[in-house]
């Protein structure tokens, strides 16, 4: 665990793996079994889990709930107070996961039903409801979410708006 950062309040279950250049902030939860990939951020208040993988280089915010069995790809980004739920019959004992794969955005407040897919590169906004598999490089809104546009259009638009916001006036 070199050049790992952590805060305080941090509690951590039997056989969690923790990659290098990791940062865990204050009181966050790990459950046992799980695995943070090397250079992984986990943002204070965040409750992970048993069995939880999260791939390297992602980003957890703050306030987050990743439940039992939920697998993340690398490079993945989850905004402040998402959830992301793995039972879809409550009580049932039988766990259905989300899956988010790799460069995936996840927006603030959005909540993931269990046994969803986030594609490749796909963007959740924030305060969605995710009930069904999102395609990669999609961009999704809304409750329930569905398709606002492509990937590219996305990047455009946040060009655009870079480009207003940055211009230096003489």
């Amino acid at each position: 665990m070199q050049n790992s950062k952590r805060g305080i309040g941090i509690v951590t279950g039997a056989n969690v793996e923790i990659g290098a250049d990791c940062a865990i902030w204050n009181y966050v939860v790990i459950g046992e079994g799980t695995k943070i990939g090397a250079g992984t951020i986990v943002g204070s208040f965040v409750d992970l889990g048993k069995n939880v993988t999260l791939g390297k280089n992602c980003n957890i915010q703050a306030h987050v709930t990743i439940s039992n069995g939920c697998v993340l790809g690398d490079n993945v980004f989850i905004a402040p107070n998402t959830s992301l739920l793995n039972d879809k019959y409550p009580r049932c004992n039988y766990l259905t996961p989300p899956m988010i794969k790799d460069d995936a955005t996840i927006g603030g407040g959005v909540t993931i039903l269990p046994s969803v897919t986030i594609g490749e590169k796909a963007v959740v906004g924030g305060g969605s409801v995710v009930t069904k598999d999102v395609a990669p490089r999609t961009v999704v809104a809304g409750c329930p979410a569905k398709k606002v546009m492509s990937l590219e259009e996305f990047e455009a638009k946040r060009e655009e708006f870079l480009a207003q916001k940055c211009r230096v006036s003489p």
